[in-house]
């Protein structure tokens, strides 16, 4: 008995077709903008007005008063000359600002590599307490980031008094060294280590809690597989965490450099308490000086044009580095 090959059904034959065919075109739409893309523009507007308003506008009236010989008589109503670079010039052929420069740069490298250095300290300090005690440091650190530098100065300067600092009666009595009435800010050098001391203590808050934070962001399993591989504490720290919170601290490098160069509040109140000026002048102190002091207000803005463009060299750098950061 022959038997004849059946066709497939007609339904089943169309739908075999229509997949083989894959899906139907869409008609073609015409492109638009995506939705909501104005949005991002909007939330920013305010905080772009308000910034240009408060920041903009003073940094083009500084730009301008830099070319103009601009001094007391200014102040009260005559109108300022115009001196084109003379100001620019007369402040970079002068030396005060060359040494200024210079013992800013290095004041500021001295502060950040130990604002850095203890800070992460702490950071690795918190990361192995318990609960309580971590708790007990936090509160101790926002207290010191919290006190007014300049409530702070004061109450350093009372522990490095000549007659009654605690540390000269520290020094002299308890471990019998030649402190007695010793002054720390007649010297440049005792100076500068006394501003530092001040400077870090109220920066390392900052950098202990922004470095804790990248450190509870590290898995626990890379440090337990690089122990078990036989590395030890400082091993895995140099090869395993700092890859991680790498971004973290060039961030927190970045702006402490910018800090450090332009602080002012900490050294102005050490040189009203006994420090010399002409020896410890920095930047900040240096532009009030020569803009309040002398009254040279065009050879001040000068100055702070300058210092203005070195630190949006460092911001540039800073933000750099977090967009690459960002698109990763």
């Amino acid at each position: 008995m022959s038997t004849a090959s059946s066709a497939p059904p007609p339904a089943v034959s169309a739908v075999e077709d229509e997949r083989l065919a894959g899906p139907p075109e869409q008609p073609s739409r015409p492109r638009t903008a995506r939705a909501g893309w104005f949005t991002p523009y909007a939330l920013l507007t305010p905080a772009l007005v308000v910034l240009v308003v408060i920041t903009g506008w003073p940094l083009l009236q500084l730009l301008i008063m830099s070319f103009q010989k601009f001094g007391r008589a200014q102040v009260f109503g005559a109108p300022p000359e115009f001196v084109g670079v003379g100001n620019y010039i007369d402040v970079l052929t002068d030396p005060e600002f060359w040494q200024v420069l210079g013992r800013s740069l290095a004041f500021a490298a001295v502060c950040v590599v130990s604002t850095m250095a203890l800070g992460i300290l702490v950071a690795l300090l918190m990361k192995r307490l318990g609960a309580v005690l971590r708790t007990l440091v936090s509160v101790g650190l926002l207290l010191a980031w919290a006190m007014p530098p300049l409530s702070a100065t004061i109450v350093w300067g009372w522990i490095f008094d000549t007659q009654y600092g605690v540390l000269n009666h520290v020094l002299a009595n308890w471990l019998g060294l030649d402190f007695a009435g010793h002054s720390w800010l007649i010297e440049p050098l005792s100076f500068f280590f006394v501003a530092a001391v001040i400077i870090v203590w109220g920066a390392i808050p900052f950098v202990a809690f922004t470095v804790y934070a990248g450190l509870t962001q590290v898995p626990d399993e890379v440090l337990e597989a690089a122990q078990l591989d036989g590395a030890g504490g400082v091993k895995r720290f140099r090869l395993v965490v700092v890859p991680f919170i790498r971004p973290i601290l060039i961030i927190v490098t970045i702006l402490q450099i910018i800090w450090d160069l332009r602080v002012f509040t900490q050294i102005y109140a050490l040189q009203s308490i006994g420090g010399l000026a002409e020896q410890t002048n920095t930047l900040g102190v240096y532009i009030y000086r020569v803009s309040l002091g002398s009254g040279d207000f065009g050879a001040g803005g000068a100055i702070s044009v300058i210092v203005v463009l070195l630190l949006v060299a460092i911001s540039i750098f800073y933000v750099r580095n977090t967009v690459k950061e960002d698109s990763l």
